[in-house]
């Protein structure tokens, strides 16, 4: 965990990899980014990435799975830990947004938000380096990411297979497959297979748990994914190959349909906002 001291419009760059924890401890400050999958507030489309503002008290977290930049909006402490979720959470994980923000965290979580408040300093840095130190403020941390993410279901902005992958093992075990190989041929029928279920059953209870269908999820899947492929620079041709369209001007008319915007466009607004 390290605190970062940011004058107004200084910018924080967080590389993606592990998963991040960000709180505001003074001042005011903007995470900009362009998540794949995202909660209310941050816009969809890479040419208005909308940033999230954060005050004192506000929290974020993010997978790693996309870079991040903390703007200050004014003289600004920012705390941020790295984690490495364990292996055993990635169930849990795979169903929430790449970037996730918590406003009035402090008020939701005012002790937790009271310890956050000690960490990072130069004595508590100095701690952790000592001993059993790692351990505790590695609990620490966890804590905190822990309350941001309770904080942020208890909102109402968990998505709509949070439920179906925290109840429903058999469930679970589909969106799982869905999340890891979206380009694969899947059909009603080899996912129900998957999940151990007829056909019938598993599309009824499919729908009476996220609300679609299996062939709507898995496109709705597919679109998330190809934003993110495009933003990032992959090539239209290779997004579609990936994704398990048979023609590109099939991928550009779902895309189109989903976003209201060409692949190719959205493509070029990713990679100016990148290079920006």
């Amino acid at each position: 965990m390290t605190r970062h001291t940011l004058a107004a419009r200084e910018s924080l760059r967080l590389a993606a990899g592990d998963a991040t924890l960000v709180f505001t401890l003074e001042g005011a400050a903007e995470l900009v980014a362009h998540p794949r999958r995202a909660c209310a507030g941050w816009g969809g489309r890479p040419d208005r990435p909308a940033p999230a503002h954060l005050d004192a008290g506000d929290s974020a977290f993010a997978l790693g799975t996309t870079p991040l930049r903390v703007r200050a909006a004014a003289a600004s402490v920012i705390l941020v830990a790295r984690l490495r979720p364990a292996p055993e959470t990635s169930r849990l994980l795979a169903a929430l947004p790449d970037v996730l923000t918590v406003g009035g965290f402090a008020a939701q979580e005012p002790g937790v938000a009271a310890l956050a408040m000690h960490l990072g300093e130069p004595a508590a840095a100095q701690a952790c380096a000592v001993g059993g130190g790692r351990a505790v403020c590695d609990l620490m941390a966890t804590m905190l990411a822990v309350s941001t993410l309770r904080a942020w279901a208890v909102s109402g902005c968990a998505p709509a297979d949070w439920a179906a992958r925290t109840a429903d093992p058999f469930l679970a075990r589909v969106l799982d497959a869905i999340h890891a190989d979206p380009g694969r041929d899947w059909s009603v029928e080899s996912l129900a297979a998957l999940g151990a279920m007829s056909r019938s059953v598993f599309a009824e209870r499919f729908r009476d748990a996220l609300g679609r269908s299996p062939a709507g999820y898995l496109a709705e899947v597919r679109m998330e994914a190809a934003k993110a492929l495009l933003a990032s620079g992959t090539r239209v041709s290779e997004a579609s190959r990936r994704l398990g369209y048979e023609s590109d001007e099939g991928f550009s008319r779902a895309f189109r349909r989903h976003t209201g915007m060409t692949p190719s466009a959205w493509r070029g607004a990713g990679l100016r906002s990148i290079a920006s």
